[in-house]
């Protein structure tokens, strides 16, 4: 922040990100940040914005989720070796899930191009739009993985996300340094990290019951993961390979 073309540019895009909701804030720490923006006291709003919920994440356009129901509208964020899901609730609850990285037992992004009903399967004739998918496996609790899938169009900047968060994780885990590891990034010298590994491609995901689900059952869903209140299917199905997760960790009696 010693820079001062870097810290003008940090502090619009901070400000910018509170005023759309994109960065939590509680009504103190509002009134906080107001306090310093009215003394254009740049270095002490960026310090306290750094603490707040969300700030640093990369968030993605809205999309639709298969968790806690089947067809489920939600916003996506990535950061801080997480994936952030906000829902709003019947009744206009906002509520947040949280995935970490870290119970993330592997992931894959599939493409599909669904066919009109009635249509044959003849190549390049009445295909709509493909459609991306991004599916993680969680560790819900201690002896219980779950599949998660996201329908959207940025689903390969999701896994992208989850991919540079793992070997973060990874190179941390090693004692190793992050600003090295960006820099070899960008020149073009990092090689595929250990933290991928090919696995085997899971089965297809089963379709939850179309009937929409009680409040009760939202809440026992969202329960287990991190929370916080605020036409036909394709024939035509492309999978990349499963991206296996090093960083994967189990649960132990203590985190129950």
């Amino acid at each position: 922040m010693e820079n001062r073309v870097g810290l003008n540019l940090l502090y619009a895009q901070t400000v910018s990100d509170i005023e759309h909701g994109w960065i939590l804030v509680t009504k103190e720490q509002h009134r906080q940040l107001k306090s310093l923006q009215e003394k254009v006291s740049k270095k002490e709003f960026l310090r306290l914005a750094q603490t707040l919920r969300h700030y640093g994440y990369l968030r993605f356009e809205p999309c639709v989720a298969d968790f806690p129901e089947k067809g489920c509208p939600v916003v996506v964020s990535a950061g801080n070796s997480e994936l952030s899901l906000q829902l709003r609730l019947p009744g206009q609850q906002l509520r947040e899930g949280s995935f970490r990285v870290t119970r993330m037992r592997c992931w894959r992004v599939t493409s599909s191009v669904p066919l009109p009903s009635g249509s044959t399967s003849s190549p390049g004739r009445g295909r709509g739009e493909v459609r991306l998918e991004l599916a993680f496996e969680y560790l819900m609790s201690k002896d219980r993985l779950q599949w998660v899938t996201i329908t959207s169009p940025q689903a390969i900047m999701m896994s992208i996300c989850l991919q540079s968060m793992v070997d973060e994780l990874m190179v941390k885990k090693s004692g190793g340094s992050i600003r090295k590891m960006l820099r070899r990034r960008a020149g073009g010298t990092l090689r595929r990290s250990d933290s991928q590994q090919a696995v085997k491609s899971p089965p297809l995901l089963d379709s939850p019951d179309a009937t929409r689900e009680s409040m009760v059952k939202l809440s026992s869903k969202l329960s287990a993961v991190s929370l916080r209140g605020i036409s036909s299917p394709s024939p035509d199905t492309s999978t990349s390979d499963v991206h296996g997760n090093y960083a994967f960790e189990g649960i132990g009696d203590e985190d129950l």
